[in-house]
């Protein structure tokens, strides 16, 4: 165990498919633990398929499997739930994302899989959570996203309601998950006995947004604009993100673009002022912003200390100095993409390096052989089993 592996030794059976399990399960595994995920023998994890298709690999899958293992593994016979069982000997973590019912249909629920396991800890990842009217509703990222308000709060300037392109809510579920399985693997050291965690888009939607959601609440209505005349505005030649958020800034504003007086202006003076009168202000702002290019009003607002950037595309971003610098992502290459992937590195983790085992995700199947090795499987039974269809021999694409 070190800092840059603390789950050493930890083993972990991942069932979960899409990105919010797995995503989980992948942190696990940064994190020095021995993730075996299992994926049905014919289309693997479902997440392989989204989008633009690289090898047997997508931007849905890679990120969410770095460092893992797969196995095929065929779970609807009685065969392939024979090899699940002695998959899970042993292990301290398992993942499934199946809506509710189906796990305990093909014999692996929490009560089933804990008689077997008395201290394993068990996460269950679902859209609506394991019980309610909509329980067994399937649901993706964009689903809970419509549900939970985040879509009606986005809307554009032509009034429609957009869902945000990012799978902000998959990914906040994963990071929910593997901060209480985290905090169950810490307390299960004084505990006889595992747990069940229970983790959903949904719940973890709500979280993702409690400030709106509260702001909403208290103020009975849509919220008001935070801190006018933060926002993003077209200069001259591009577009600008600003940020001012308290009165000093303010002053420092008005003086950057010239407009001292708007500090004395009534409707404008104080923070409480500039919300009441704020759809005024930014009408007023906006030709202001208009007249100067965005390296104009950059070195303004440089020098004094407001805040602000560049609105950039993700190809600026990762070609910008200030990302590698950091360290905040690292290029790496990865079997059956032909370009160059960035990856962004894991807060407390060193970064990834090019051909590290925990900065590639695996083929489907690709460990299928060596894991069942690893439990005691002979090359008669490895051949036999494939011949069957109970599992699948993978191969690095």
């Amino acid at each position: 165990m070190s800092y840059a592996t603390p789950y050493a030794g930890l083993k972990v059976v991942d069932l979960s498919q899409g990105v919010a399990g797995p995503y989980c399960a992948m942190l696990l595994a940064q994190y020095g633990a021995n993730v075996i995920k299992v994926e049905p023998t014919e289309t693997g994890d479902w997440s392989r398929g989204l989008g633009v298709v690289y090898g047997d690999h997508t931007a849905y899958s890679i990120p969410s499997n770095l460092g893992k293992r797969s196995i095929a593994l065929d779970l609807k016979g009685a065969e392939g739930r024979d090899v699940l069982w002695r998959l899970i000997a042993g292990a301290d973590v398992f993942l499934q994302g199946f809506r509710p019912g189906v796990i305990e249909r093909l014999g692996f629920g929490y009560d089933m899989v804990s008689e077997r396991e008395p201290r394993i800890l068990y996460l269950s990842v679902s859209g609506f959570g394991q019980a309610g009217p909509l329980a067994e509703r399937p649901a993706m990222d964009p689903v809970l996203q419509a549900f939970t308000g985040l879509v009606m709060e986005n809307k554009g300037e032509d009034g429609i309601p957009h869902r945000v392109p990012i799978v902000a809510i998959d990914t906040t579920t994963g990071l929910f998950a593997f901060t209480a399985l985290a905090a169950a693997l810490h307390a299960r050291r004084d505990e006889t006995r595992g747990r069940h965690i229970e983790a959903s888009l949904m719940q973890s939607a709500a979280a993702l947004q409690v400030v709106r959601m509260l702001q909403s609440q208290l103020e009975g209505a849509a919220p008001r604009p935070v801190n006018p005349p933060s926002g993003v505005f077209r200069t001259s030649d591009d577009w600008i993100g600003v940020t001012v958020a308290r009165q000093h800034e303010w002053i420092a504003y008005c003086d950057a673009i010239e407009r001292p007086d708007l500090t004395q202006d009534p409707r404008f003076t104080l923070a409480k002022d500039r919300l009441a009168n704020a759809d005024a202000l930014v009408a007023l702002l906006r030709p202001v912003i208009a007249a100067r290019s965005l390296q104009q009003w950059s070195e303004r607002f440089v020098a004094r200390k407001v805040m602000h950037e560049r609105v950039n595309t993700y190809a600026a971003f990762l070609a910008h100095e200030q990302a590698s610098a950091s360290g905040a992502v690292s290029p790496v290459n990865h079997p059956g993409v032909e370009r160059t992937v960035a990856l962004p590195n894991l807060i407390g983790l060193p970064g990834f390096e090019d051909g590290a085992p925990r900065a590639v995700s695996p083929s489907l199947g690709e460990h299928t052989d060596a894991i069942l090795r690893e439990h005691g499987y002979t090359t008669a039974e490895i051949t036999a089993l494939a011949g069957r269809g109970v599992v699948r021999l993978g191969a690095r694409t």
